[in-house]
């Protein structure tokens, strides 16, 4: 049996790293005013932070139409007997469940769809993990049992640098947005049950990073291989140093450097940096 890898584009994958593991990608919506981007193909993700500088409102985001997904499944029947399908949380986009109407809508390929109850790279932990198993000729069901192992030890969290796009998007009274302002309250988020939750309110970026490095210590420091990512939002250079730091005293860690794109990027804002990782 032939599988083939689809994912979405909020795990941020390069392009080369897609071409070379045959990895394919729909692509979600970034949307400023009456203006639809598709993420990695209309807008890159320095064009977008420079773009929302100068916006007045934040933009909306969206998913792919189940059409669009359809399609892709159908350009894959041609070639492969099956596709694992690996999506953003359901807790918050309907990219899964409209991949999951999709696969209904298609004959001559089986569709195995996958919510990964998280985004970004530590989305893209799966998608890597599966294209991989799938160059090698595993079939479907072993590599969503592959998958579902990695989710036992999934970390990441977030830390958003200012509360602006929080606030913008309705997520934080105005009241709140100022008292976190003046406080320096930098919100480290995670994902619960597959939606965005706070994990701790800290004051100022220097302390929430610090409480980053703690909570990956507690996987790290057991001596156990971890495969973890540094991903930012137009902070290459200080993932980098992360990057360098974490590798230096964990020889049992690979670090990889990702980013937070339009979509993720939208709600986040720029400055946000990240961390996530699970045990090999």
């Amino acid at each position: 049996m032939k599988t083939a890898v689809l994912t979405d584009s909020t795990a941020y994958i390069p392009e080369d790293i897609r071409e070379e593991l045959d990895i394919h990608m729909v692509p979600l919506n970034v949307i400023f005013g009456d203006e639809s981007y598709r993420e990695e193909i209309d807008i890159n993700t320095d064009e977008f932070y420079d773009k929302l500088k100068t916006s007045e409102e934040l933009p909306k985001t969206s998913q792919p139409s189940i059409g669009y997904v359809a399609e892709k499944f159908e350009e894959l029947a041609k070639e492969y007997d099956a596709v694992v399908a690996i999506h953003l949380s359901s807790g918050v986009s309907g990219t899964y469940q409209g991949s999951v109407a999709a696969a209904d809508m298609v004959d001559g390929i089986k569709v195995y769809p996958y919510d990964s109850e998280i985004s970004a790279m530590a989305q893209g932990f799966y998608v890597l993990e599966a294209a991989k198993m799938a160059k090698e000729g595993v079939g479907p069901e072993k590599i969503i049992e592959r998958l579902d192992e990695i989710k036992k030890t999934n970390h990441a969290y977030f830390m958003v640098d200012e509360l602006t796009n929080l606030h913008k998007g309705g997520r934080l009274s105005g009241t709140q947005a100022m008292i976190g302002s003046l406080l320096q309250v930098k919100p480290i988020l995670h994902f619960v049950d597959g939606k965005i939750e706070p994990f701790e309110k800290i004051r100022t970026r220097k302390k929430a990073l610090n409480r980053l490095r703690q909570l990956f210590d507690e996987t790290a420091s057991k001596g156990v291989q971890v495969e973890a990512c540094v991903i930012h939002a137009k902070r290459l250079e200080e993932a980098k140093q992360w990057k360098k730091d974490l590798e230096e005293k964990y020889p049992n860690v690979t670090v990889a450097i990702s980013h937070f794109g339009p979509v993720v990027g939208t709600h986040l804002g720029e400055g946000a940096i990240g961390l996530t990782w699970y045990e090999k």
